[in-house]
């Protein structure tokens, strides 16, 4: 008994012992050491920034060429994605049914031209018979009514023949308007119809970017639209595919006549001059509208910037201490940010070494580094 008593004093002597020895070097080790950071001075300034909006670029005209008779393609008269001009030649269909129908027009019109010339002087004699009263009414009546008769086959001849005339003339197709055309749908000897699609010309300078606007920009893009803009504006520009920038700035020239209800957005319709041919109908490419803020605004470096459950922070410095304060950000512009409240122009924030600190840490501003005194080497 004696034993275990004394093995369970010495067992508290080494707990009390080791506690102690705890205390004295938590007491020695004092309190964390500040923390080296970098520092900024909030500034104001008028930032520029874009947004941006998918966009695809479209023809301002485009019209797909179909034939309006029927036949075997013979002629092609242009290479696939050439520019060509309005009133271009650009296919043939087999003429010989249609000229061959059109001379048998012509024909049928000379045959109802001798009928009428027939009739006519029917009518004229029997009417000088009528005025002695040497022929019977009837005669004259009938004689009058295949006059009438005469001059409605010449007509029909006639409005025949110009219906013929026209078909020879669809045999021959014209390209509509100046623009690139395609590439051809069919060849020499395909069979066409009225409904085949054979090629596609689309106008390409000007060309044209359309982009979807949610319906709550409608005022400041219809300022825009009714404002108008020189050549040079560039309030509007293209990013490419490949992220290169178009070089010619466009300009709006309409807002769709209502709201897609489905998305809440209005289509806007961006236009740009396209000598160089660029720009491609279809392609998909970015519309970047300008912002200019027109009232100074603090702007600071997004890497000031610490995020916490959703919530933004910057570490401001008050003496030895940097404390953390609550932000409200707006646009982030490249490797800046709007900061729209919770910042004052001239307090002094952390720019370096976020990542290290809590609120109320102490820090110190890093002392640069001396030049060095040693001459530097040539080659």
């Amino acid at each position: 008994m004696k034993q275990l008593i004394q093995m369970f004093l010495l067992m508290m002597m080494i707990v009390i012992a080791t506690s102690c020895g705890k205390k004295d070097k938590a007491q020695q080790q004092g309190p964390p050491p500040a923390v080296a950071i970098n520092v900024d001075t909030v500034k104001e300034g008028q930032p520029v920034y874009y947004d941006n909006y998918p966009a695809t670029v479209t023809a301002l005209i485009q019209v797909d060429i179909k034939p309006q008779v029927s036949g075997n393609i013979t002629g092609v008269y242009f290479h696939d994605g050439d520019h060509v001009y309005k009133g271009e030649k650009l296919y043939t269909i087999d003429p010989q049914q249609y000229e061959g129908a059109y001379e048998q027009a012509e024909a049928n019109i000379d045959v109802a031209k001798a009928n009428l010339i027939k009739a006519q002087k029917n009518a004229d004699r029997y009417l000088e018979l009528q005025k002695n009263d040497a022929i019977a009414g009837q005669v004259v009546d009938n004689a009058l009514a295949d006059l009438d008769a005469a001059k409605m086959q010449v007509a029909a001849a006639q409005a025949n023949a110009q219906s013929v005339a026209t078909n020879l003339k669809y045999t021959t197709i014209y390209s509509p308007i100046d623009g690139t055309i395609g590439i051809s749908q069919v060849k020499i000897g395909t069979s066409a119809y009225p409904q085949t699609l054979l090629n596609t010309v689309s106008s390409d300078d000007p060309i044209a970017a359309d982009i979807a606007v949610d319906q709550s920009l409608i005022p400041k893009f219809s300022e825009i639209l009714n404002k108008g803009m020189s050549k040079t504006d560039s309030i509007f520009t293209v990013s490419l595919p490949d992220g290169s920038l178009y070089p010619n700035p466009g300009h709006i020239t309409l807002l769709d006549r209502a709201v897609d209800q489905t998305t809440g957005t209005i289509r806007a319709r961006i236009v740009f001059p396209n000598s160089q041919k660029m720009l491609k109908v279809g392609a998909t490419a970015n519309v970047r509208v300008e912002n200019k803020s027109a009232q100074n605004q603090i702007v600071i470096p997004y890497k000031c910037i610490v995020e916490q459950l959703g919530e933004y922070f910057v570490y401001q410095v008050k003496d030895t201490i940097a404390l953390q304060k609550k932000v409200t950000l707006g646009e982030r512009i490249n490797g800046t940010v709007i900061v729209q409240s919770g910042l004052k122009t001239g307090e002094i924030i952390v720019s370096d070494g976020v990542q290290k600190l809590k609120d109320s840490s102490a820090v110190t501003t890093k002392a640069p580094k001396a030049p060095s005194s040693k001459p530097s080497k040539t080659q």
